[in-house]
């Protein structure tokens, strides 16, 4: 923006001046780099002849809206989107009564209350256009509409948490021509009966609570060229036809509506079509392909008969979005010949075959990841100047490829090559630029041997995973704006990397690296995921390692060489994963550990450790209310994996300390997915003692709940409390001291899938009730002094002789001692949720399919994490709402 003293301020970038008064009347600074808080005494208010105020795009660093404001009495066209403007909106708005354009939108924390609102609609009786989306106006009736000018074109209150009914009336009124209310999930939604037609154009009800008639709606909105419909409920779900109907259609978004079958391509105007959004449904399939005996028709399936349909060339599409449906075969030729395509996502399908040729350069959005393609990547994608961002991971994309070959996309943001079979090369040794925008940059498994030169010159990059490759070096990396650097299943050497500042993910695990953490790495103050395992680092743990970053949320050093006492921890009140398993870490665990409420997974395995059991915990404060109470003063309320084996503890196991442990009582069986994420790239592991078997978690599962004290050297009985921690899938406390007899409570673990007690001096008989743990797959309490006949029925009969060996009190099947006929005992009784039940209860079938034998937890959610999944996972909701928002403001402009 060039404005110069001592020069005529009407010929100023954005300035606009009377023509014969000379007075400025419209000041468009948009874009302008602006950031700050306007100050009542500010100059701009002394602009009194304004009639025009653009100041989207900006940054206030959510400071109010003055009321200053209200005094520009000439103003027409008002417009403070996209400003980050936060608090209430002042209400001396309302006295700009000659207003036709109110922007309030997309000022994420700006709140609208109904008496504002009310002076608003009272006032600016010649209103046109009102747009105020992403408003907080939670506490107005939609009945204040109602008043709303009588000239009124546009209204857009998207995602505004509106609730109530939205007046009906609002269809009738005859010079509304677009309305959107998005997102507004509680607002009830109904459509005038009869006697009524809209001369809207632009119609968005997404996510909202309506029951939609498809015919009724295309009967009376017979005028739309722009229609979104995501995210609703269809009275007729599977028929589309109806929108055939519909002539002046442009823009169309049935996306997220669980939709399939095939794509009804000749009911969607593909004439007239620049914008179709078809992205998450189920739609199955094939592209249509150019008819043989037509060049400039489509031909396609018919859904209801072996017959082929015919259709125009979309030749004005400029957007198509397909992604996370079931299409398959190859992309159909036409799609690369669209002279106006900018924006194509066919990601997540099943397309197959070579990327052939683009024809154009317009291509501004470009994902195709998440589906089987192979062979090279086309020559003309290095090409497309205009590229903003690129996705083609996931795929079997071969060859090599020179990352400088990516230096003519000037405007590209975002770049995601991961997983495919490409060899990339860094290429060093010419002189080339990537795009200075780039922000999101993914080269994960390409076969990368050296650390990319250009990389280091990116200022805003924000996003840098170059895990999965064949690193051998990389020195630190100076880039001020970088939040998360993933660069670990490499084969780096030498000492830990210093991350920037800036950083809040750092994960540079599975490497080769040596010598000491350096302290400077608690520089980086802002992290959030701190992960160096599996490396072969040495030496002691910083001292400010245990509070340098408030944020910090998961701490993982595991299977390293560290030495020496864990630090005290503070100020990490937010820590949820903390795992030192697998190193040479002695002394007591800290007492500071209760500080730790939010923590998920405790896991300190396979240390030296000693001391009594942490002496601390015998000192919780007392329980103040039920089981399960979210307001209990106890620590570790979260706590779902505890993993202290094989150190050196020794002492009694404290029973308060497993009163405390109320997320293990809470049963969590119908919860699918992993723990919820500590950032989109990482989301804990662990190593567990599972089953017999030593097995990585990549992720961990969010019913997951273990606790593992197996390998020391505790004492006594074990504690009868242990019998309330329902959600509990594995306990293992063998190898150590433990006497007494095996609780009876036990019987209520009904999720326990594994259970070793064995190397013990436990005594007493089993009790026939756990015979009843339907899920149990792993049973070990040999080497105790058990006595009596062994249980039979259900999972007792799948147990072999390694489950009770060096008892020499047990007897009966499937050991080769018989038990006398004083000793027999009756089979359990039959759990009345077994299979031989008439009806099915899907929610065992459903826990049988997830756990199982040891391919349950296991290889199930190895397979889940082997990271295409996960990179589906993290990247859903970012591409939903660049969609979305994309969609929004193109829209905005047309």
């Amino acid at each position: 923006m060039s404005w110069k003293n001592g020069t005529d301020c009407c010929r100023w970038d954005g300035v606009t001046c009377d023509d014969i008064t000379g007075h400025v009347i419209g000041l468009n600074l948009t874009r302008g780099g602006l950031n700050g808080i306007i100050q009542s005494n500010s100059s701009l208010f002394r602009l009194a002849h304004l009639k025009s105020l653009v100041l989207s795009n900006n940054d206030f660093m959510g400071s109010q809206i003055s009321s200053e404001f209200g005094r520009f009495e000439n103003m027409m066209h008002l417009d403070l989107s996209f400003s980050n403007f936060a608090g209430q909106v002042a209400p001396e708005i309302s006295y700009l009564s000659k207003l036709h354009t109110i922007d309030l939108s997309s000022n994420y924390f700006l709140r609208l209350e109904a008496s504002t609102l009310k002076r608003i609609v009272e006032n600016t009786t010649n209103l046109i256009e009102l747009f105020l989306s992403y408003l907080d106006m939670s506490s107005i009736a939609p009945i204040s509409l109602m008043n709303l000018s009588s000239s009124l074109t546009s209204l857009d209150l998207s995602y505004s948490e509106w609730q109530g009914e939205f007046p009906e009336v609002m269809f009738r009124r005859p010079n509304l021509q677009v309305l959107d209310l998005d997102g507004n999930t509680n607002l009830s939604i109904s459509f005038p009966k009869y006697n009524w037609s809209s001369p809207l154009k632009k119609l968005s009800i997404s996510s909202t609570n309506i029951s939609i008639d498809l015919p009724y709606l295309v009967k009376c909105f017979k005028n739309l060229n722009a229609l979104t419909l995501s995210n609703c409920h269809f009275t007729r779900s599977d028929d589309l036809t109806p929108l055939s109907s519909l002539k002046k259609l442009t823009w169309l978004d049935l996306s997220s509506n669980n939709f399939s079958g095939h794509i009804p391509w000749n009911s969607l105007n593909l004439e007239k079509l620049s914008h179709l959004d078809l992205s998450f449904n189920m739609f199955t399939g094939h592209l249509p392909e150019i008819c043989t005996n037509n060049s400039t028709k489509l031909c396609f399936p018919s859904n209801s008969s072996n017959d082929q349909l015919e259709g125009s060339l979309p030749l004005y599409l400029d957007t198509l979005y397909l992604y996370d449906n079931l299409l398959n075969m190859t992309i159909s030729s036409w799609l690369y010949s669209l002279p106006s395509l900018k924006h194509l996502d066919l990601g997540r399908n099943q397309f197959t075959g070579s990327i052939n040729e683009f024809h154009s350069s317009s291509l501004e959005f470009l994902s195709l990841s998440r589906n089987r393609f192979y062979g090279r990547i086309p020559r003309s994608l290095f090409q497309q100047v205009n590229l903003r961002y690129l996705d083609l991971s996931s795929n079997s994309l071969s060859g090599v490829v020179g990352l400088d070959q990516f230096s003519k996309l000037k405007y590209l943001w975002s770049l995601d090559l991961s997983s495919n079979n490409l060899s990339l090369r860094s290429n060093n040794f010419i002189n080339y630029t990537l795009s200075k925008y780039l922000v999101f940059l993914n080269l994960s498994s390409c076969r990368l041997r050296e650390f990319p030169n250009s990389v280091r010159a990116l200022e805003y990059l924000s996003s840098l995973t170059l895990s999965h490759n064949t690193l051998r070096y990389v020195q630190n990396i100076p880039l001020s704006n970088l939040h998360t650097l993933e660069i670990s299943y490499n084969q780096l050497q030498g000492l830990v990397p210093i991350p920037p500042p800036s950083l809040t993910v750092f994960s540079i695990s599975n490497n080769q690296l040596t010598g000491k953490i350096p302290s400077q790495i608690c520089n980086a103050s802002l992290l959030r995921v701190l992960d160096l395992s599996n490396n072969r680092l040495n030496g002691s743990l910083p001292p400010c390692l245990g509070n340098f970053s408030e944020n910090l949320s998961a701490l993982d050093l595991r299977n390293n060489r560290l030495q020496g006492m864990i630090p005290t921890f503070s100020n990490v009140e937010y820590l949820r994963s903390l795992n030192f398993n697998g190193n040479q870490l002695e002394g007591p665990l800290p007492q500071s550990l209760l500080t730790c409420k939010m923590l998920e997974v405790l896991d300190v395995g396979n240390n030296k450790i000693n001391g009594s059991f942490p002496n601390w915990l015998e000192f919780l404060p007392e329980f103040d209310g039920p089981v399960g109470n979210p307001t209990a003063k106890f620590s570790f309320q979260k706590l779902q994996i505890m993993d202290l084996s094989n150190n050196d503890f020794t002492g009694l196991l404290p029973r308060k300390y497993f009163e405390s442990l109320t997320a293990m009582m809470e049963s969590h069986a119908d919860e699918f997915g992993y723990m919820e994420d500590y950032s989109y790239y990482y989301t804990g592991s662990v190593m567990m003692d599972m089953k017999g078997l030593y097995t990585e978690l990549v992720k961990i599962p969010k019913f997951l709940a273990t606790i593992d004290l197996s390998r020391n050297h505790f004492l006594g009985e074990i504690p009868n409390l242990i019998g309330r921690l329902k959600s509990l899938h594995g306990l293992n406390f063998s190898h150590n001291k433990l006497n007494g007899s095996i609780p009876p409570s036990l019987r209520n673990l009904s999720n326990l899938e594994w259970l070793d007690l064995s190397s013990n001096e436990l005594v007493g008989v089993i009790h026939v009730q756990l015979a009843n743990l339907t899920f149990l797959a792993s049973l070990n309490l040999s080497h105790n002094k058990l006595v009596g006949p062994i249980p039979r029925g259900q999972q007792f009969n799948t147990f072999e002789n390694n489950s009770y060996i060096g008892n020499v009190g047990l007897c009966g099947v499937p050991l080769s001692k018989t038990c006398n006929n004083e000793q027999e005992q009756p089979p359990s009784p039959r759990n009345v949720q077994q299979a031989e039940d008439d009806g099915f209860d899907w929610k065992f079938v459903w826990m049988g399919y997830i756990s199982g034998l040891v391919i349950g937890i296991s290889t199930g959610y190895i397979v889940l994490s082997s990271g295409k999944f996960d990179h589906w996972f993290s990247q859903w909701a970012g591409r939903r709402m660049w969609h979305k928002l994309n969609a929004r403001l193109r829209s905005r402009r047309n």
